[in-house]
């Protein structure tokens, strides 16, 4: 920096500031500043002959005089002004004044623009990083849109001084964070990966973090800079201290920039070059060899430098997860951080251990800890330190130490502290339903947790302990004991009440015959709790009531005289006098067989993901996918794109159905028959179990084939009431809604990706119209049912379907439609039409479906796709492992291997993958593939023209929520269309 002449001391300023300073009051202090603000503005206002010194001056009083919190309203045309000077102390106190006092849609800003392109134009090093670090304190899009062209070429230029390269590479990085869309990619783009060669490790340190920020945005451009990276990181971490003496930091060698370059790394996949993959693990190995070395100095300042660089590097062997060897030394050596004396060490080292603990490298490595982690969970001061260890010992847990496990966190959750009670009951009823030794014990937990933490627990842990109960006979007799005993206890939680009511009213039949748990007995304890219960659980006793009623005879006038209790009858709640007078009138009027079977025992829930697990990924995602730990663990080769970007978007899963008590039929709304035609937008079962205890008996779980069968008989009537059951994939793609104006156009221009797995469903609704869509295929034939349904009470005339085939599609698919009988589709009525398809060759594009009709003198038209995709002529293949490999090796030729690497767009669930596959099409190989949580499958596409062979192999990556999916068939085309299917399934 140039030295400040004699005479720029600014002795009027010091003189100022020692006023300021030296006032008594206040009063003294707002008069002085009054005195030298009227000074200021006579000056510039009056003085036309003022000097470059002067103005400098005045505007470093305006400055001081901002920084004491008072406002200033002149002085910034006279800072602009002297950003064009050549002397370095005006310019800079220029600059100094437009960063703090200018705001971004400040009138001036472009003229500030303007004298900063002089400035990066004129090739002097101190007014260029003057002007770069204006840019980047201000950072507007406006600044960014006129100068990001001409940064990146001072960033490449072979003459710019290594200090204005560092300047430019931390500018331009403060402009891409401000507005990403702003920084065009071009030229130089590939230049800027070879600073990291460069010899001043200043530049090399600010070209990393703008490669590393670039790199997560579009990782493929960058991808040449992980071999720069790895050589630069193997030069620093086998140098000396003293090979670095400028960049060394209490004898740890450039500790920033080897952190900067581990994070780099952690962006791409492992390396495919063995040699460079053998580089990079060498280095992996001296930074580990290097933790376990006697420390070079006492001073903290050591002890932070070498623990940053040993943390990141084990983030990168978790990141890769490839290297058994170096993921269970990573473990070892976090083991030895969980009791040393540093508090911060104690977290980060329970943090790292739960990623850990999702590879299946370094599970087991992870459990020997498990003593460890118990006791810090017990006798942790910070309550940070005993959340992570909660975590770790929810990553840990498997069926081996599960019941373990468990008992620890129960003990511990009676003392816990309130900010984590919560967060931990939902753990703990996730690892006894994941993990049981016996469902007899699942439910003891259960209560044993509503008892311990009922205020904690929430209606989606109860609601979970029902379904599993009613969907297991073994355990219901036990469930009734120990939940009768659990309700003699003297102070008891809602939610034990809650519990208890629901199963009793089930089950507690089978426990009648003991005269300790009579029907009265039963019933006197459950009422015993009723005075002291919210209106939600007064309403839930009342459906136990009224089950009781049907189960035990011989006690009904003791419970018609509660139901007919003028505190139920004349109950301010509406549903509580709702329920007690219909219930009352349900007992009086029926007979026996009708209550028989309007209070019969609820059906098994369809199976579907734990709500609770769903509950606990909202609450903390970044910890809850560690529950993806199984028995397989992840894949053992899961390259993946570290994008952080990526992780904002995670589809959350529907609630599992909850449980509703069955009984009387109440009066239910009236649905038109516009509400829903076809039957098809039937969503989850119901939110709560105490709002609404009217249900039908659920369908069983897979009973999607509901609507009526166009292949054999014509419906009998227009209107099809019946609904579809809940399907699994509804945890995955919503029911399309097309809105569209009632006399305007609608066009689907992409398919419904739910289509590729499912055959039924409503492919089309807005007000007026709603389109369902049967199909079955085999071999190269297909056929598809219509249906039309006129939501609305008018008709619809001229009302004329037709399917056409685009482009090249015409020659690789025969399509035969049936005209309709009728032309006019009356209001509230349905249509159907049935279409043939004959696959000839593989194809890309869909048919159209283009609908013409008349509705109230308005023309309306409707295109859409119809879901007949590549993969319905698809015919599962079974194979054992030697004839899979050897078909697989076969299929190497350039163009038939798709890989792809991707985000999920949904949690990652072993089941519901096999499900999508096997909806796809795909036979699933089991056994083939070493790693059992991979997916290994073929098939056959069957065209008249050719037969194309297809195997896949899916493998997830639970810990990073990313897939590697790799297909190989004997068609390009068929390749890449398969591929693109499959990723908008995952």
């Amino acid at each position: 920096m140039p030295t400040v002449a004699k005479g720029d001391g600014m002795r009027g300023l010091a003189v100022f500031i020692s006023d300021i300073r030296n006032c008594k009051s206040k009063e003294a202090e707002q008069k002085r500043i009054n005195k030298e603000l009227a000074n200021i503005r006579s000056k510039f206002k009056g003085d036309k002959t003022l000097d470059g010194y002067n103005k400098k001056k005045y505007v470093c009083k305006l400055l001081f005089i901002f920084l004491l919190g008072h406002d200033i309203d002149f002085g910034h045309m006279e800072a602009v002004n002297l950003l064009s000077s050549n002397k370095y102390t005006e310019k800079q106190i220029g600059y100094l004044f437009i960063s703090v006092l200018v705001n971004t849609d400040s009138a001036l800003i472009r003229l500030i623009i303007q004298a900063i392109k002089n400035d990066l134009e004129a090739r002097h090093p101190v007014h260029i990083c003057l002007a770069l670090q204006c840019i980047a304190n201000i950072g507007s899009k406006e600044m960014a849109e006129a100068l990001t062209k001409e940064i990146p070429k001072l960033i490449v230029s072979g003459e710019t001084i290594d200090a204005v390269k560092q300047s430019a590479c931390l500018c331009l990085l403060r402009l891409f964070r401000t507005s990403p869309e702003t920084v065009p990619p071009g030229e130089w783009t590939q230049r800027v990966g070879h600073l990291l060669n460069d010899q001043h490790l200043g530049v090399v340190t600010s070209a990393t973090s703008l490669i590393h920020t670039l790199a997560q945005k579009t990782p493929e451009d960058f991808k040449p800079c992980v071999q720069l990276a790895i050589s630069r990181l193997s030069r620093i971490v086998t140098s000396s201290y003293t090979d670095l003496q400028d960049y060394t930091y209490y004898f740890v060698p450039a500790p920033w920039l080897s952190v900067k370059l581990l994070r780099l790394l952690q962006v791409y996949p492992p390396p495919e070059d063995p040699a460079l993959r053998g580089r990079l693990n060498e280095c992996l190995e001296t930074i580990l060899n290097k933790a376990q070395e006697p420390p070079k100095s006492k001073k903290v300042q050591h002890s932070n430098a070498k623990n940053a660089v040993l943390f990141e590097a084990i983030n990168l062997i978790i990141h890769h997860d490839t290297e058994p060897s170096l993921l269970v030394r990573a473990c070892n050596q976090l083991g030895q951080f969980l009791q040393h004396r540093e508090t911060n060490l104690r977290y980060l080292a329970l943090e790292s251990m739960c990623l850990l603990a999702s590879s299946e490298f370094s599970h087991e490595a992870v459990k020997k800890h498990m003593d460890t982690v118990i006791t810090a969970l017990k006798t942790e001061r910070d309550v940070s330190v005993r959340q992570r260890a909660v975590d770790l010992l929810y990553g840990m847990c498997d069926k081996s130490n599960a019941e373990e496990i468990v008992a620890e966190m129960l003990s511990y959750l009676e003392t816990a502290d309130y900010s984590i009670r919560e967060e931990m009951v939902l753990k703990v009823a996730i690892l006894a339903e994941k993990y049981p030794v016996d469902y007899t014990w699942y439910v003891d937990t259960i209560l044993n947790l509503i008892r311990i933490a009922g205020d904690y627990v929430s209606d989606e842990v109860w609601y979970r302990v029902i379904q599993i109960v009613i969907n297991r006979d073994d355990v219901q007799g036990y469930a009734a004991k120990v939940v009768f005993e659990a309700l003699q206890a003297p102070a008891c939680h809602e939610n034990m009440v809650k519990v208890g009511g629901y199963i009793l009213g089930e089950f507690g039949n089978l426990i009648a015959g003991d005269q300790r748990s009579s029907p009265m007995v039963q019933f006197q304890l459950l009422h015993s709790k009723y005075h002291l219960c919210s209106a939600p659980t007064r309403g839930l006793l009342l459906s136990t009531y009224i089950k009781f009623i049907n189960l035990f005879p011989e006690i009904k006038g003791q419970l018609q005289d509660v139901l007919r209790n003028n505190n139920n009858l004349q109950n301010a709640d509406a549903e509580l006098q709702q329920r007690a007078i219909e219930y009352l009138q349900l007992s009086t009027v029926a007979s026996q067989d009708v209550l028989a079977t309007v209070l019969e025992e609820m059906p098994p829930f369809p199976e579907r993901e734990s709500s609770i697990l769903a509950k606990l990924k909202k609450k903390k995602p970044n910890v809850s996918d560690i529950e993806v730990v199984k028995e397989g663990k992840k894949s053992s080769n899961p390259p993946t794109l570290n994008n952080s970007a990526a992780n904002t978007p995670e589809a959350t899963p529907a609630s599992a159905p909850v449980p509703v008590m069955a009984a009387a039929p109440a009066p239910a709304p009236v649905q038109s028959a516009s509400d829903d035609l076809l039957g098809l937008s039937a969503g989850p079962a119901a939110a709560a179990p105490v709002t609404n205890n009217f249900a039908a008996p659920a369908a069983p779980a897979g009973g999607g084939g509901l609507l009526v069968d166009v292949f054999d008989t014509p419906p009998a009537q227009n209107n099809v009431s019946t609904a579809l059951a809940p399907q699994a994939e509804e945890n995955f793609f919503n029911m399309p809604s097309g809105e569209t104006a009632p006399s305007g156009d609608a066009s689907a221009t992409e398919l419904d990706g739910r289509f590729a797995i499912k055959n039924n469903g409503v492919l089309f609704e807005n007000e007026l119209l709603q389109i369902g869509v049967k199909a079955e295929y085999k071999g190269n034939l297909g056929r598809l049912g219509l249906f039309y349904g006129n939501k609305t009470s008018y008709p619809f005339q001229f009302f004329t379907p037709t399917v056409s085939c685009p482009g090249e599609l015409a020659s690789a698919m025969n399509v035969q439609t049936k005209p309709l009988d009728v032309n006019t589709v009356e209001g509230g009525a349905q249509v159907q039409q049935i279409i043939n398809v004959e696959c000839i060759a593989d194809f890309v594009d869909a048919p159209i479906l283009s609908i013409k009709f008349s509705y109230s003198g308005s023309m309306q038209q409707i295109n859409l796709m119809l879901p007949v995709m590549l993969n319905k002529f698809f015919e599962p293949v079974e194979m054992d492992a030697t004839s899979f490999f050897n078909r697989w090796k076969q299929l190497s030729s350039p163009g038939q291997e798709e890989q792809k690497i991707f985000k999920a767009s949904f949690p990652i669930n072993s089941d519901t993958s096999r499900t999508k596959l096997l909806g796809f099409g795909f036979g699933l190989l089991d056994g083939v593939d070493p790693n059992p949580d991979n997916f290994v499958g073929a098939g056959i596409i069957k065209a008249q023209s050719s037969q194309v062979g297809c195997l896949l192999r899916l493998e997830p990556n639970m810990q990073a929520q990313m897939y590697r999916l790799t297909l190989r068939t004997s068609s390009k085309s068929v390749t890449t269309r398969l591929a693109d299917l499959l990723l908008k399934l995952f």
